[in-house]
């Protein structure tokens, strides 16, 4: 099952005494990298929420937005009238400097920090038992969106997957063709050399050591072995997205292997449709967990 590092999900939260909206959004990252915005007065249940994707959630960017429009809990206000007094009186004294008759409004006073100070009675076992029902259904929405974006990637590599098929099966018809001409080379060169002096035991030995040294079964057998691998990955593991750009590396290996050992054009042309292809999947990994 494949699930896109890019997700989105809003969500509306409306409860007695508690409104307001959550938004989680994803992007492609190598790491998991969790940023969670909340209210300062409900900065004690962060590390719940960061616990809550950490669960969830393997690789990606991942940002959680909670905003409180209404919270029905008592709020407790209090005033340093020091403080206030000391702002009024520095206000007054501006004001006599610049000759201004204005005194000093209560609006002009409160601007300052520090004067009214107030906080909210939060019981955050309480107040998490009801947002995490909202987190839930949220996170869910999320994961609907990475896994539509998951299905959409993973058809682009299946199509990619089937054309690498289909060259490596292409290339493989060419495996006679090259032994063919290796063996075609040899006996020309041979008779160019010595006429009709050629040792045929020679011959047969050359033969034989330049086949091993252009023969790309085994680069194809590796290859054909890491397609169903790749498939298999694909299909069982939750999160394959490391695993498969490992394979794709090794695949890459064996095609830049193939093209060293070529000396056909069709296969040479191959290579380059099997790293294009290659490239492809690559690329559409990227995005994916």
């Amino acid at each position: 099952m494949i699930k896109s590092m890019t997700g989105f999900a809003h969500r509306e939260i409306a409860l007695p005494g508690l409104r307001g909206s959550m938004e989680i959004k994803s992007y492609n990252n190598r790491y998991l990298d969790l940023s969670v915005s909340l209210p300062p007065y409900l900065s004690r249940l962060e590390p719940r929420f960061r616990e809550y994707l950490a669960a969830r959630i393997v690789h990606g960017k991942v940002e959680l937005y909670l905003k409180i429009r209404e919270l029905d809990v008592p709020v407790a206000v209090s005033a340093d009238f020091e403080a206030a007094k000391a702002v009024a009186r520095v206000l007054r004294e501006m004001s006599e400097a610049c000759s201004l008759s204005e005194s000093p409004r209560i609006g002009n006073i409160l601007s300052f920090d520090g004067v009214v100070a107030y906080e909210r009675d939060v019981d955050g076992d309480s107040l998490w038992s009801r947002i995490e029902a909202e987190l839930g259904s949220c996170f869910a929405e999320y994961e609907a969106s990475r896994l539509r974006e998951g299905e959409s990637t993973k058809a682009d590599i299946d199509n990619q997957l089937e054309r690498l098929q289909k060259v490596v099966e292409s290339v493989r018809t060419q495996v006679p063709e090259i032994e063919r001409t290796v063996r075609q080379q040899l006996q020309t060169r041979f008779k160019e050399v010595l006429g009709d002096m050629v040792d045929e035991g020679r011959v047969l030995g050359e033969t034989a050591s330049m086949l091993m040294k252009y023969t790309i079964n085994e680069e194809l057998s590796r290859l054909g072995a890491h397609l169903a691998s790749f498939r298999r990955i694909v299909g069982n593991e939750v999160a394959p997205g490391k695993k498969l750009d490992f394979l794709c590396q090794e695949m890459n290996r064996e095609v830049n292997t193939i093209g060293s050992k070529s000396i056909l054009l069709p296969v040479s042309e191959a290579v380059v449709e099997l790293k294009d292809a290659l490239e492809n999947v690559r690329e559409q990994l990227r995005n994916i967990e």
